[in-house]
């Protein structure tokens, strides 16, 4: 396993990162989840990602209680805060920052957290506020370091321009062979300003690992087949989608790499990405993302997968999901 610096910050994240989305706590068992856990120490993973919106909070409670039984200098975890936790528990204001991250930290059976990530941007809370109330908790010794995830450009600039406020080092977008959105204007901007990439869905939620076929059934023990954890996988799903990542498996066997290594090594390509986070509901699936760390693709295999996919990538930028544009300033 390979390690990249996180951003500006003192911190070293391995390659390939495991996080908790739709799986641990919610879709993954208990003794599932602690399995990968377990996979993941073994294959050289110090990184594990998760947030309190992940089956409101089920998924830091698995975690806090597996966790618990390593060493916390040997890890670095990642939380997140911004989708409702209850009826009136929302966003980013400094009452809610303190308010969730004590929760978090309270399910999570840790005193800090390696890095704290706005889930979403707030733009109902002056960022001023937001900046701060993050910049406090570092100093109480909770957190160590920031980060945010689906921010416009202009969200994330105006972070950093609160004076005396904590810096960014970490960004949380999408990104895949696929949906390569944030390559237009976020990575370009991130690297000019010390912040990495921590990206989620670097499998395409499982696609491109190509066991979906177009026209076919999906696996039975796949993600698309399970209501806890297929549900925001429509996108990929196309048929074109499909047809297109089939013709992808020549270009990996021919270098002798797996779907999963070609795709992780891909992302991995980007200098400005520290780690790729990956979910897994079984170990043996966590060892093999782990493979993928080191892995470098020849410039015949680029332009390879470029031709193969060119019908169906996602270039330019785009607005995540429950994402807000526009800045509010006291």
């Amino acid at each position: 396993m390979r390690f990249r610096k996180l951003g500006d910050s003192d911190i070293d994240v391995s390659e390939i990162s495991l996080g908790s989305w739709l799986t641990y706590g919610e879709g993954v068992e208990r003794d599932q989840t602690e399995a990968c856990t377990r996979a993941a120490f073994d294959a050289g993973i110090n990184f594990f990602d998760t947030s309190n919106a992940y089956g409101r909070g089920t998924a830091e409670t698995a975690w806090g209680e597996i966790l618990s039984a390593y060493d916390r200098d040997s890890y670095v975890l990642a939380t997140k805060v911004f989708f409702p936790m209850t009826e009136t528990d929302r966003g980013l204001s400094r009452e809610q920052i303190h308010k969730q991250l004590d929760f978090s930290l309270e399910r999570l059976q840790t005193d800090y957290v390696d890095l704290y990530q706005c889930h979403r941007p707030d733009p109902e809370t002056p960022i001023e506020e937001t900046m701060e109330a993050l910049t406090e908790v570092c100093e109480a010794g909770k957190v160590r370091e920031i980060g945010f995830s689906e921010w416009t450009i202009e969200q994330i600039d105006a972070g950093l321009e609160v004076p005396g406020a904590r810096k960014w080092v970490s960004s949380q977008p999408q990104y895949n062979m696929i949906w390569r959105a944030p390559e237009a204007e976020l990575v370009p901007f991130c690297a000019e300003h010390g912040i990495s990439q921590i990206v989620w869905s670097p499998l395409a939620q499982g696609v491109l690992t190509g066991k979906y076929e177009p026209g076919e059934e999906h696996p039975h023990d796949s993600r698309a087949k399970s209501d806890a954890m297929g549900w925001a996988m429509d996108r990929y799903l196309t048929d074109e989608v499909l047809e297109a990542v089939q013709r992808l498996k020549p270009i990996a066997e021919e270098a002798g790499l797996s779907m999963v290594e070609m795709s992780l090594a891909w992302v991995l390509r980007e200098p400005n990405v520290a780690s790729a986070i990956v979910g897994a509901s079984r170990p043996e699936q966590v060892h093999s993302n782990a493979r993928a760390s080191g892995t470098e693709l020849s410039a015949d295999v680029l332009a390879a997968i470029d031709e193969a996919l060119r019908d169906v990538v996602v270039s330019g930028p785009q607005l995540a999901n429950f994402v807000e544009e526009g800045v509010k300033h006291r």
